[in-house]
């Protein structure tokens, strides 16, 4: 029988970064069953409800445990919510020691594995003489950006937004400065000084697993590779897909199913945001009766309205998204399209035969899926790199449209439906959906059992056992 290989992970007080890292776990102990995984959570206030429940289903060789919480009063209240959330995890720091302690004066541990917005831990795991992984939930496009940040930052002096010339990550697709993510358009605010810090520290690391294929992303890491990072070749697992599987009973998810069974195959638009973004009042209007004008099918997850794009992100409001549309809006739709509020079961939703399209605010974890069940997309980026994902959606993979905002911010009504029925119906959609079937085919590939991800990630295990194979010093 095969000795037990223990890690340590920890994650950040966010529900998509929480879910992808146990997503992950789960996928490392299924291909190497004699692994032991302790999952460690920092915590605002209370541990992140959805989480709680995600974290009923684990394997019994997955523990896990939350931290103290910290006081959301005590965080500065001025500052975005991911603000809010890298303040909150270095102030959980001390805690996250006492744990570490504890469970290396118990078990054998090999290696800690570390969200990249909590890699302080990655000093820690030095100080404890472990191996140090981030796990990196973006895409390897990003990974790049950020490990190329501190370059970056020397060669352009200018705000990102201003520089004239497209910006040249390694192994990308050039992008414009605006489609930088939205920490890096004010490089003298908190947010762009944490981001660089944690940028830098990023050397520390003795290798990165990143949500991505190579596939898609081959190319980005080949480009990596090339560049030294922190002096190290640090190696580059591509361990996607990674995203979430499985059915929910709650209402919502089975009012959803049932009206997707009524409808034609590929007939109806899904437009959800994610976990945690948030239209503007007036943005939800115009959304409203742009999927209004369209004429299509369309099945919305509605949340109440917010001037901050990632309001949702430490906690939805209370108040009933549905009184906030449009009047008159559901009864002129109601043969058309379904509201749901707040929460709907999406991988089930992407993967019903009639769901033709997503407009989908290009969070990582929602692309993935999109891409691992064939769905064609509409991006609308919100916050954090999310206007990356879109480039390369759209001017990458070319498996998605991208609608025209005005010079206020906002996507109006005619152009919503002329994108919407563009992909649904016209020609740009029949080539879109074709290139989106092969993306799926060569996701499917990479985790077979002989795929490129799996093979990644039993690269990754064999270092482990390796590093207990050598002798103390």
């Amino acid at each position: 029988m095969a000795k037990a290989t223990h890690i340590a992970a920890i994650s950040i007080p966010a529900y998509s970064h929480q879910a992808s890292i146990v997503e992950f776990c789960k996928r490392l102990v299924h291909l190497h069953p004699h692994f032991n995984v302790k999952c460690i959570f920092p915590t605002i206030d209370a541990p992140v409800p959805a989480t709680i429940a995600f974290l009923e289903s684990l394997p019994p060789n997955i523990d896990y445990t939350f931290l103290h919480p910290v006081n959301k009063k005590d965080l500065p209240q001025d500052v975005a919510p991911a603000v809010q959330i890298q303040l909150a995890v270095s102030q959980s720091m001390q805690y996250f020691r006492e744990a570490l302690r504890s469970l290396c004066s118990s078990t054998p541990v090999v290696a800690l594995v570390s969200d990249p917005f909590a890699n302080e831990s990655l000093e820690l795991a030095k100080e404890f003489n472990l191996l140090s992984y981030i796990y990196f939930p973006p895409s390897a496009m990003t990974l790049s950006l950020f490990l190329h940040l501190p370059t970056l930052h020397e060669e352009v002096s200018c705000e990102y937004r201003d520089h004239t010339e497209a910006i040249q990550i390694p192994g990308c697709i050039p992008i414009h400065g605006n489609d930088l993510p939205e920490h890096f358009q004010d490089r003298s605010s908190l947010a762009y000084e944490l981001i660089l810090q944690r940028c830098k520290r990023f050397s520390l690391a003795d290798g990165f697993l990143v949500n991505s294929f190579s596939e898609i992303e081959g190319g980005t890491v080949k480009a990596l590779k090339e560049h030294t990072i922190g002096n190290k070749n640090s190696p580059i697992y591509l361990v996607g897909p990674v995203i979430q599987t499985g059915s929910s009973s709650e209402s919502n998810g089975s009012e959803c199913v049932r009206w997707l069974d009524n409808q034609r195959p590929n007939s109806v638009m899904y437009v959800s945001f994610g976990s945690g973004g948030t239209l503007s009042q007036e943005q939800l209007n115009e959304l409203a009766l742009g999927l209004e004008l369209s004429g299509q099918k369309f099945l919305w997850v509605l949340r109440a309205p917010s001037d901050s794009a990632n309001a949702a992100y430490l906690g939805a409001t209370n108040d009933d998204p549905l009184k906030f549309l449009p009047q008159g809006f559901l009864e002129r739709t109601k043969g058309q399209g379904l509201v749901v509020p707040s929460w709907a079961p999406q991988t089930q939703i992407l993967s019903h035969t009639s769901t033709g399209g997503f407009l989908t605010h290009c969070g990582w974890n929602s692309t993935l899926e999109s891409i691992v069940l064939g769905v064609p997309m509409i991006t609308w980026p919100l916050f954090a790199e999310q206007k990356m994902n879109a480039v390369l959606l759209t001017e990458g993979l070319k498996v998605a449209l991208r609608p025209k905002f005005n010079e206020n911010g906002i996507a109006e009504k005619v152009e919503i439906a002329k994108v919407i029925k563009g992909l649904m119906l016209g020609e740009n959609g029949n080539g879109i959906r074709q290139r989106i079937e092969e993306v799926k085919d060569a996701a499917a590939d990479a985790l077979k059992d002989d795929g490129s991800s799996t093979r990644a990630l039993f690269q990754f295990g064999t270092q482990m056992e390796n590093f207990l194979r050598q002798p103390l010093k």
